[in-house]
């Protein structure tokens, strides 16, 4: 039956006819005026892109598959080679990022969820691609991350000035683990492009410790930016009910979760953890409650809209919005803008173009685009 389904799914995907841009929505943002696009539709869940050349945008399709968005004629190719995902619950095909290694060869790199020992894992893996199809697939880490749920994957990508690959797994439904180092879960990890481990990580030697780990007490973090101006990591994740959290990420840093929060538990007006600082674990610097179901995040430094520059930029998937934080020179959020709320759409993956317009992905199977 699965089988059955993915076949459709693939099927569906490469009949997608183009579709004429348009234009479906108007606003103003710092006196910008700004205009939002569907480029395409009915793609399923599209979770992570990114752009490989100047015309064409790479999509994962959560459900298993990718495709090419050609920005030109709006066409969708289907992309061949792609592994068998475990799309449940949460899991499926994830993030994916094009990159460039020291020796100039082009990669796509992506997390995944994989099936081992009858569990998911997050996985992250590389790719050539040639024409339509991926070869050359190589798992650079299988992460240890395995439990009997089907939830807090993470996982999102994020590359420094140094070419180190940063990327994010989630607690995996399983609180203790954002404070075991033993195990991958709950973590930001670094690596190098080749999958191995830089020898600066700061819990490298260390027995009880996971030698890629670079920061850990996280819940599910589904948002994670590079500012290659401030030389900053920064990283968005999903707290409980209420207390998502924008962290500024430290080599070493314990984040606190899930001793630390600002959420309640489900079942009840109940605070989970055992407060909200202590001692020895960073806070946050941008709390929201309610939660606002951060997606992906994006650290804006485009021409097209000037205010924006510096500024951190998230989808929200539960209140449906582009969040949009100013920060300060020391990297304190003093202020926060909520636009396009009235489109109504769970915004899944952001990036920004080489024109400085942001490019976005909905929930609702489509591809977007803000310009002035």
């Amino acid at each position: 039956m699965k089988k059955q389904a993915a076949l459709w799914l693939m099927l569906t995907l490469s009949v997608v006819m183009p579709i004429r841009a348009e234009v479906v929505f108007k606003g103003e943002s710092q006196g910008m005026p700004f205009e939002v696009e569907v480029l395409a539709e009915n793609l399923g869940v599209p979770w992570g892109m990114t752009f490989i050349d100047e015309r064409q945008i790479f999509f994962t399709r959560r459900e298993g598959g990718a495709g090419l968005l050609d920005l030109k004629t709006s066409k969708v190719v289907s992309i061949k080679g792609v592994p068998e995902v475990s799309a449940r619950g949460q899991g499926g095909f994830l993030d994916v990022i094009a990159l460039k290694d020291k020796s100039g060869t082009g990669w796509l790199y992506f997390t995944w969820v994989k099936r081992v020992d009858g569990k998911g894992v997050t996985v992250l893996s590389r790719a050539r691609l040639q024409g339509n199809t991926l070869s050359d697939w190589q798992d650079l880490l299988v992460t240890d991350s395995a439990t009997d749920t089907e939830r807090h994957f993470g996982s999102r990508m994020a590359v420094d000035n140094a070419g180190h690959i940063f990327f994010s797994v989630g607690d995996r439904g399983h609180r203790p683990n954002g404070q075991d180092l033993s195990t991958h879960a709950g973590s930001v990890l670094r690596l190098n492009l080749d999958g191995s481990v830089p020898e600066d990580n700061p819990f490298v030697g260390r027995g009880d410790a996971r030698s890629e780990i670079w920061s850990y007490g996280h819940r599910n973090p589904q948002g994670l930016a590079w500012d290659g101006v401030g030389v900053r990591l920064w990283e968005i994740e999903h707290g409980p009910r209420g207390g998502d959290e924008i962290n500024l990420i430290q080599p070493g840093g314990n984040y606190g979760w899930p001793t630390l929060s600002y959420g309640k538990e489900y079942w009840g007006p109940i605070d989970v953890g055992e407060g909200t600082e202590r001692e020895g674990m960073v806070s946050p610097v941008k709390v929201y409650v309610p939660s606002i179901a951060p997606g992906s995040l994006l650290y804006y430094t485009g021409d097209a809209f000037p205010a924006w520059r510096g500024n951190l930029i998230a989808g929200a998937l539960k209140l449906t919005h582009l969040n949009r934080v100013t920060l300060d020179e020391k990297g304190k959020a003093i202020s926060e803008e909520r636009l396009l709320v009235s489109l109504g759409e769970r915004i899944r993956a952001l990036i920004q173009g080489p024109e400085g317009w942001l490019y976005f992905s909905t929930d609702s199977g489509k591809i977007m685009r803000l310009k002035p």
